[in-house]
């Protein structure tokens, strides 16, 4: 008997990394205990539990996207906008940029006292490349802090039309990645509304948003198909996939575009059609310039 509990007593304690598989080899605990996701004893709960699962699910899709282009041009460049806390960011560059010489990270959020804690917090990590800026989006096209060329652009369950925001920067920056997980988009919505009566005066397709749950839902789902094809308008290759498992958040879609070099068989022109064509439709014309190409 006592020596099985001289086995037990000498077996090492287990890591935390083997306490908590959701950790990637290598991750900061001190940043994962800075931005509340650990506690300071090193544990989860199941709301952090669900959110780290969730941004280290989207990190490993930006990865591969940040590494394509630095070994194109010998730097990168990230903008995260609607960056709130910084999650994104923040992991992002625990796990890709801090290693590496070259590369910046900048979030884009309108809440200064949110900016200026992020800031304190970069400092405090070593985080040297990372900026963070108290600005609108709109702002952000001209300032003089954020680099002039932005490879890859990102917007986590940026809110509403933030998400339309974060892609018209990428549309003025020439960005060559978005990847955008869009959340509470209510303007589609909004306007299907106000219009209902005459939508069910015109076709049947209507009922498809006549009761107000469902106009909410469509509104949200029409709001993405026309983002899409807004990107691909403009050149954009668009994939369109789950972020993580629906029981882990119901804003779950991720929208991956990739700016193609050439226009393959007209692809823009028909984008640019059939957006016109679905803004007709569902009599949604007042939306053109939300949608513009």
């Amino acid at each position: 008997m006592a020596k099985h509990k001289d086995k037990a007593a000498a077996r090492p304690a287990p890591t935390l990394q083997e306490q908590l598989p959701e950790l990637r080899p290598g991750q900061s605990v001190e940043l994962l205990k800075a931005l509340h996701i650990l506690t300071r004893e090193g544990k989860l709960n199941q709301d952090t539990r669900r959110k780290l699962k969730q941004v280290n699910h989207l990190v490993q899709f930006i990865e591969p996207l940040l590494a394509e282009v630095l070994a194109e041009r010998g730097d990168v460049s990230l903008a995260d906008h609607g960056a709130g806390k910084s999650y994104l960011g923040f992991m992002l560059y625990d796990l890709f940029f801090k290693d590496k010489v070259v590369g910046r990270v900048s979030g884009v959020e309108t809440r200064a006292e949110l900016v200026e804690k992020s800031r304190a917090l970069a400092a405090q990590l070593g985080f040297a490349r990372m900026d963070f800026l108290a600005t609108t989006v709109q702002e952000a096209l001209t300032h003089p802090d954020l680099p002039a060329r932005v490879d890859v652009v990102t917007a986590l369950h940026a809110c509403d039309t933030a998400t339309d925001d974060a892609i018209a920067f990428g549309l003025a920056k020439q960005a060559r990645h978005m990847v955008l997980v869009p959340c509470c988009q209510a303007e589609v919505a909004g306007v299907m509304r106000q219009h209902k009566a005459f939508s069910l005066s015109r076709t049947p397709l209507a009922e498809l948003w006549r009761h107000p749950l469902h106009t909410r839902e469509f509104g949200s789902q029409i709001t993405n198909v026309l983002r899409c094809l807004q990107l691909e308008a403009h050149g954009y290759s668009v994939t369109v996939t789950e972020l993580v498992g629906w029981e882990h958040s119901l804003k779950n879609e991720l929208i991956l575009a990739r700016k193609m070099p050439t226009d393959r068989g007209g692809a823009r022109e028909r984008a640019r059609e059939r957006l016109g064509q679905v803004l007709e439709a569902l009599n949604l014309r007042e939306l053109s310039q939300r949608f513009a190409v």
